[in-house]
């Protein structure tokens, strides 16, 4: 049975598709059966796998209306045991199709249920908004994953997402963990970088993954080649990170993950 992880975090440019494409690959590279589902109208996960989204006929979208099955929408990547599932524009008609529906947060878990035996992870890759989307992915998912830019104003989006996360499991009955916030864009040799990274590993209530995922240029230049960096440039130093990351999410397998919502200091970051 898949492990689902949903990678959000409410503020856009701090690394979600990054690390929803390079998570992926270096799990799969580890002998781990992945799907990574891009759920995001801007489909930039797809398009980092070499999918167009303008020109992509059945997608994500299609297979939450029940108009194609799930084997017609798993596309392969060129890392064995990597799948994917594009995106295209039109997602963002389920904001308004949906809104009346029964039971309306719940239709990509219902549709993710089928092919949950198949895959040891299945990555859902989140837009960057508190929407019906994003409540869809994270009731889909059993754990979530937060990158956090170190830069001041990725901060105070975690707090909200937080709080949402506490509602979903209080008014939905949905047990959804936290698995880790993840610092991005990291550069030790920036004083606000560190200071970042030092308060929020003081504060944030959950784990703070170990690995930092350092600026690097390699990893923005990854996508216009419609590959992973493990592929594009694996001896970088990004790509260094995403598989020790990877390693950590392997380790998480047996422990049992930390489920406290809050304390009373997380927020207060003093950036001196």
């Amino acid at each position: 049975m898949a492990r689902v992880i949903a990678i959000c975090n409410a503020k856009g440019g701090v690394g979600k598709t990054t690390t929803a494409v390079n998570l992926g690959a270096y799990l799969a590279s580890m002998g781990r059966r992945v799907l990574l589902v891009d759920f995001d109208p801007q489909a930039n996960a797809s398009s980092a796998l070499g999918s167009d989204p303008l020109k992509t006929d059945k997608s994500i979208y299609h297979g939450i209306i029940k108009e194609a099955h799930p084997e017609h929408i798993v596309k392969p990547t060129m890392l064995f045991n990597f799948h994917f599932i594009p995106s295209a524009p039109h997602l963002a008609g389920i904001l308004v199709e949906f809104v009346n529906l029964p039971e309306r947060e719940h239709f990509l878990r219902k549709f993710l249920h089928s092919l949950r035996h198949q895959y040891d992870y299945i990555i859902i890759d989140l837009p960057p908004s508190l929407s019906l989307l994003t409540i869809n992915g994270l009731i889909a998912a059993d754990e979530v994953l937060i990158p956090v830019q170190t830069e001041y104003y990725s901060l105070e989006g975690i707090g909200q997402l937080l709080e949402i996360i506490g509602l979903i499991r209080k008014n939905l009955g949905h047990d959804l963990k936290v698995s880790g916030a993840l610092l991005t864009m990291y550069d030790k040799r920036e004083h606000l970088s560190r200071e970042v990274a030092k308060n929020l590993r003081s504060h944030f209530p959950h784990r703070v993954f170990e690995t930092e995922i350092p600026r690097s240029v390699a990893l923005a230049e990854a996508p216009s080649f419609s590959k992973p960096i493990i592929l594009y440039r694996p001896d970088s130093s990004g790509a260094e990170a995403y598989k020790r990351l990877a390693d950590e999410i392997i380790s998480q397998e047996a422990p049992k993950i930390e489920q406290s919502i809050s304390t009373p200091d997380f927020g207060n970051f003093n950036i001196v």
